[in-house]
């Protein structure tokens, strides 16, 4: 009885010695932790400053996202063993949105779940912010990435980033000052139109750009270039200064003539990005129904373009990009011309999207996918690439050096105006 009861005890101590999880205290959170949160609307990127005070653990977040800084205190503390919980509130259109961190906690990092509200998910890791270390030794210079660079992995978005073989910048950044206005060529304009909606039951609006010199007696092609899930009609204008990309191209003779119209993706009565952004997802599946039926015709009502399938285009970023391919892809007696920069998880799977490769292959003018190095949603367009490839659907598969990010957009948007309509 003794012996086996020794042994008992002994194997219990075993457990407890080889099992036994992290047991963090207060003090060991105390300092900054960093994260780069990859959400629907686009990289937020946090610092968590934990302090301690007789062990009650406090917090606040600083956070940088879409160019604007907020500030947060962190509400509800709690530490159990390696566990940590807390409430980011965030103040949306006067709604207060709980969002609630709950995290394992590690030696210099914490693995998070992230639920904001009842609306999204996300997973990522907060790691510890090391004190500065002082150096006699000169900064290292860094490089440029090279296209021959053997694949690593790679941070953005709040994921890591895998590059294959194929994950190539395939065209070279444009050259300075490719989205400067100049003062030495023509320009093009912008109006915005509204337009009866069918679809939604109400008005809706789009931006226009028309081309320097446009004129009734010439039928242009036309892009339809849509949006990310916090934008409008006018996202692209406001950030990505496409009338300049376009008229400045267009003045080198690198693309042809052409009418761009910015819709608004979120078709609905109010399609405003208010509120609960995310709940928009039946509207943005809904534009399809809006985008052929309503908004097309009324284009072609009240400008002078070419109605055939092989003068029309459709592109956008994240979201829109998503869309593009989706509706694109399914409507090739449409649309001859398609583009998905920095494609969104409601991106179809590439056998819905091209269930028919040989159809596809005879139609599609152009195809174009591209998403940034840095851009932790590049895996849906990973793998629309592979299997474009293997079912030997001509497209084009461009990755960029960047994040999910403007810069990487008006780069798409300068190689894509160039290849289409020719």
């Amino acid at each position: 009885m003794r012996k086996t009861t020794l042994l008992k005890w002994c194997c219990l101590l075993g457990s407890v010695i080889g099992f036994q999880a992290f047991a963090a205290s207060p003090a060991d959170l105390v300092g900054q932790w960093k994260a780069d949160i990859d959400t629907q609307i686009g990289l937020q990127k946090y610092v968590f400053t934990f302090t301690a005070t007789n062990d009650t653990l406090a917090g606040k977040a600083s956070v940088d996202a879409n160019d604007q800084t907020r500030e947060a205190d962190l509400q509800e503390m709690k530490l159990d063993s390696d566990k940590l919980t807390f409430v980011e509130v965030l103040k949306i259109q006067d709604n207060d949105v709980r969002i609630v961190y709950t995290g394992k906690v590690g030696t210099n990092d914490i693995s998070f779940h992230r639920a904001v509200g009842d609306i999204a998910t996300e997973d990522f890791t907060a790691t510890r912010v090391a004190p500065p270390v002082v150096t006699n030794a000169p900064p290292a210079v860094t490089n440029s990435p090279s296209a021959n660079a053997a694949p690593e992995p790679r941070i953005g978005m709040g994921r890591g980033v895998v590059l294959g073989p194929d994950d190539k910048h395939v065209y070279a950044n444009p050259p300075e000052g490719f989205d400067v206005v100049r003062s030495d060529i023509p320009h093009g304009k912008l109006e915005m139109m509204t337009y009866d909606s069918k679809t939604v039951g109400n008005p809706r609006k789009a931006l226009v750009y028309t081309p320097a010199g446009y004129t009734t007696d010439v039928k242009y092609p036309v892009v339809y270039l849509l949006h990310g899930i916090g934008g409008d009609e006018e996202e692209w204008h406001t950030h990505g200064s496409p009338e300049v990309i376009l008229d400045n191209l267009i003045a080198d003779k690198k693309a042809v003539p052409m009418i761009v119209v910015f819709p608004n993706g979120r078709a609905r009565p109010n399609d405003r990005a208010e509120g609960n952004i995310y709940g928009a997802s039946p509207a943005f599946a809904n534009f399809e129904f809006d985008l052929l039926n309503d908004l097309i015709p009324a284009v072609q009502a009240k400008y002078s373009v070419n109605t055939n399938r092989e003068s029309r285009a459709l592109a956008g970023l994240s979201m829109g990009g998503g869309q593009s391919l989706n509706f694109g892809l399914a409507h090739l007696d449409t649309f001859a011309w398609i583009g998905g920069f920095s494609c969104a998880p409601n991106t179809k799977t590439p056998e819905q999207l091209v269930p028919d490769p040989a159809k596809a292959t005879a139609m599609l003018k152009l195809l174009w996918i591209s998403g940034g190095d840095h851009d932790g949603l590049i895996t849906y367009g990973q793998r629309t690439h592979a299997y474009l490839k293997k079912m030997n659907v001509p497209h084009i598969w461009q990755v960029d050096y960047g994040a999910h990010e403007f810069p990487v957009w008006k780069r798409d948007l300068y190689q894509f105006a160039q290849l289409i309509f020719h």
